[in-house]
């Protein structure tokens, strides 16, 4: 078997990802398979920070449709990631994994506030730290939370598991001919408008010379061969 590459990661999900082909609302079969493989993951001494998104059951600005105020609407997307969180972390608790639950925006009955030397600790201590609440401010993606976490964890990579097994020059699913990038750098990303994440998120990680691998989630094993460091998806890093 492989052996892990990276000692320390921050795994992105999309909360769409969490939905299965429903698309809504949660797929507890995928949530178990995904979960199953953090646990093999742990289980190698690989220390897992993940961010969730909440598209599943609400995507912010997008969903607002213009109908509702950013802020707000942005902030009931905050709530929505909250409730992915607690799903992954019970199904990981299920199997054993040692797991802690913080948030950007406080809510103590339910979850730990997000402190950093605290989350680090856990990490440290092998247990599973699960974010939400995005940044905890407007305006900003789970993406960019994902970049903003990984720096103040010191995560080595950023891995973005999607609905996709990598970067395309244009979308696979209308384009049978597009083409896919095994390796990209930031600049890249920015430049040509690839969308691998928004251009904040990608700024960021850029900044902070933190490496994002972008890979498909329909086998969650994506995410073991991804601590691994077995060539998948698409890696976006600085220029060589």
């Amino acid at each position: 078997m492989s052996e892990p590459q990276y000692k320390r990661v921050l795994l992105k999900l999309s909360g769409e990802a969490l939905a299965g082909e429903a698309s809504r609302g949660l797929d507890f079969d995928v949530i178990g398979s995904v979960c199953d493989v953090i646990k093999k993951c742990v289980a190698c001494g690989v220390q897992i920070g993940i961010v969730v998104g909440g598209g599943n059951f609400w995507r912010g600005v997008k969903d607002g449709g213009g109908k509702m105020e950013r802020t707000r609407a942005d902030h009931m997307g905050m709530l929505a990631t909250t409730i992915n969180a607690l799903a992954l972390a019970d199904a990981l608790e299920q199997r054993g994994v040692p797991v802690r639950v913080q948030t950007a925006i406080e809510m103590n009955r339910i979850a730990e506030p997000y402190i950093r030397q605290r989350a680090t600790r856990h990490l440290e201590k092998g247990r599973v730290v699960i974010f939400g609440c995005g940044t905890g401010n407007p305006f900003f993606s789970t993406d960019t939370a994902a970049v903003l976490r990984a720096a103040e964890i010191g995560a080595e990579v950023i891995l973005l598991a999607k609905n996709v097994d990598g970067v395309y020059d244009s979308d696979p699913a209308k384009n049978p001919n597009a083409k896919k990038y095994d390796h990209l750098s930031y600049m890249d990303v920015l430049n040509q408008g690839l969308g691998v994440m928004d251009t904040t998120a990608t700024s960021l990680s850029m900044d902070n010379h933190i490496p994002i691998l972008v890979f498909a989630l329909s086998d969650p094993e994506n995410i073991y061969r991804a601590v691994c460091g077995e060539k998948i998806g698409t890696i976006v890093e600085e220029e060589n």
